[in-house]
């Protein structure tokens, strides 16, 4: 009946990060791209400390690494002077910093990673329109060989903001255009500014704003993505199709290396030559979102649900947390073992987020970045979407017996110093929460004794067969906790550091989400919340299996 379980439109960051976390979980997906060739610009370079933890899941850790440079911080000069020096320092238990990466390296590497899986982007083909029904959606696609009707049991538009699936969809997408157009370049500067720090240089008058310049490193020697205001005789309308959303990168000739030259003789902090113009543009921001992210059995993710200021490099960071979040729901629908609402807490989950993100990019682009905060630290955590919590979700459950931190809907904390036999030093949890299922981490205190592991091994056994035997799970033992004999894996928290991150007692349990989130933390643990919360999320469990409680 199905051509293909998941069909994806658009290859971008996000339908390249979306394929490949639904591919890495058995699920036959085809991804299209109406352009015949990969886009070589730079037009996201910021990727989040919390992105780089995804990317640790997906297994392209080392590539971006390996491509990226650090970023180390912004500077912001004021009418010449410096005014303001901020360091990207994290808290030591953040495993990754910020860091500066061209678009097309994201693309590239995650296009390899969808290639080693066995999927290839369709290029060239683009979506005319599509229909769906109960049972799926019938796409009609274009391309070299013509239009042809592709059926899947799902779609997902993440095909930017002038998005065919969101118009075809119907959704609505309120917002406005700012005044004010921009001029990006890819060049290399001559000056001594600081290694791996951001420039931002701004003329004010009166305290208004009149004139600004940003610098973001890129890697290779001296250089920088900048941008800045776009003189009037360049100025131009990137709006698609009379659609009206002015916004992303125009499609006329962009300004030349004199036309960048001269902002820099007006804006730059020292004396600089830019040289070495590798690509440019125009481009125009809007601030919009769609009022649902799916409709059905049509999704829509990235620039096609929200778009905003560039401001704090949030927005191809969110669009990838949109594709993180829904891939693993969508698998679960595909395997017919998830829960019937399950694919609702999509637009549950992540609209809020969509909303909170637009409305800060737009005050930080007016005001800047943490205007009014007295908190730089929590600033610096929210900018690197370490603070994102679904606490307000369907399907994440909260013991009734008291209020474990961290809370359920949070980001799970990284623990360090863990051990286990035959490993020969020790390690870090995430190496444990790489894998594409659930996670089940059961805690254990120093007075834990044979009926103890008993139960719990009886607990995990009817867990699992809840969950179809998705859910890998540990018993996290204190330094001194006796754990023989038992049949579930052990990893020694050997320093305590997993206790402190996570503020747990004996018998504490947490559900971390395929996507690295807490789905359930209860202190200490009953079966009945943690088969509540399974049933939030898997399809009902056959009586006979219950029965076995």
């Amino acid at each position: 009946m199905f051509d293909t379980d998941v069909l994806i439109v658009g290859a971008g960051p996000v339908g390249s990060a979306a394929a490949v976390e639904v591919v890495r979980r058995g699920v036959r997906c085809r991804i299209i791209d109406a352009q015949s060739d990969p886009p070589q610009y730079a037009k996201a370079v910021g990727v989040q400390p919390r992105t780089l933890e995804l990317f640790e899941a997906m297994g392209i850790l080392r590539e971006v690494l390996d491509a990226a440079v650090l970023l180390r911080g912004q500077i912001v000069y004021i009418n010449g002077a410096e005014a303001d020096r901020m360091d990207l320092a994290l808290p030591s238990e953040i495993p990754f910093g910020f860091l500066g990466l061209p678009q097309y390296e994201t693309e590239r590497i995650l296009r390899q990673h969808l290639e080693s899986l066995g999927t290839r982007v369709e290029r060239g083909v683009r979506l005319v329109g599509f229909t769906q029904d109960e049972d799926g959606v019938a796409a009609v696609l274009a391309g070299p060989e013509g239009e042809r009707t592709v059926r899947a049991r799902y779609l997902v538009g993440c095909d930017g903001a002038h998005s065919t699936v969101r118009k075809t969809l119907g959704l609505t997408f309120e917002g406005a255009a700012f005044a004010e157009q921009y001029m990006l370049g890819d060049v290399e500067l001559d000056w001594a500014q600081p290694h791996g720090y951001t420039v931002r240089s701004m003329h004010q008058t009166n305290g208004v704003t009149d004139d600004v310049l940003v610098c973001v490193p890129l890697p290779g020697h001296h250089r920088y993505r900048v941008s800045m205001r776009v003189p009037p005789e360049l100025a131009s309308d990137n709006s698609v199709g009379g659609d009206r959303v002015e916004h992303g990168l125009g499609t006329g000739p962009g300004p030349a290396l004199a036309d960048i030259q001269a902002v820099l003789d007006r804006l730059a902090p020292s004396p600089t030559t830019a040289s070495h113009l590798r690509w440019s543009s125009v481009f125009r921001i809007s601030h919009r979102i769609v009022d649902s992210y799916s409709r059905g059995r049509v999704f829509v993710a990235g620039d096609a649900a929200h778009i905003h200021p560039p401001t704090g490099a949030q927005g191809m960071n969110t669009g990838i947390q949109d594709a993180h979040n829904l891939a693993w729901k969508l698998a679960l629908a595909v395997a017919e073992l998830a829960a019937p609402t399950l694919l609702a807490s999509y637009d549950a989950e992540r609209r809020p987020i969509g909303e909170e993100v637009v409305g800060r990019t737009v005050r930080d682009a007016r005001d800047g970045i943490g205007a009014g905060e007295s908190d730089p630290e929590r600033v610096l955590l929210r900018e690197a979407q370490l603070l994102i919590d679904y606490r307000d979700s369907p399907i994440v459950t909260e013991s009734p017996r008291g209020a474990p931190s961290p809370l359920a809907g949070s980001r799970a904390p990284d623990a360090i110093g863990l051990t286990r036999d035959g490993v020969t030093s020790p390690f870090r949890l995430f190496t444990l929460l790489a894998g594409p299922d659930h996670t089940l981490l059961w805690y254990v205190g120093d007075t834990c004794d044979t009926a103890t592991l008993t139960e719990i091994e009886r607990h995990v056994d009817l867990l699992r067969k809840l969950t179809d035997g998705r859910l890998d799970t540990y018993l996290v033992a204190s330094p001194r906790a006796a754990v023989d004999p038992t049949i579930l894996p052990v990893i020694r928290d050997s320093d305590g550091d997993f206790a402190r991150q996570y503020h747990c007692a004996a018998g504490a349990a947490y559900v971390v989400r395929p996507d690295g989130y807490l789905g359930c933390a209860a202190s200490p643990a009953a079966p009945d919340d943690l088969i509540r919360h399974f049933e939030s999320t898997f399809a009902p469990a056959p009586e006979n299996v219950l029965g076995t409680a």
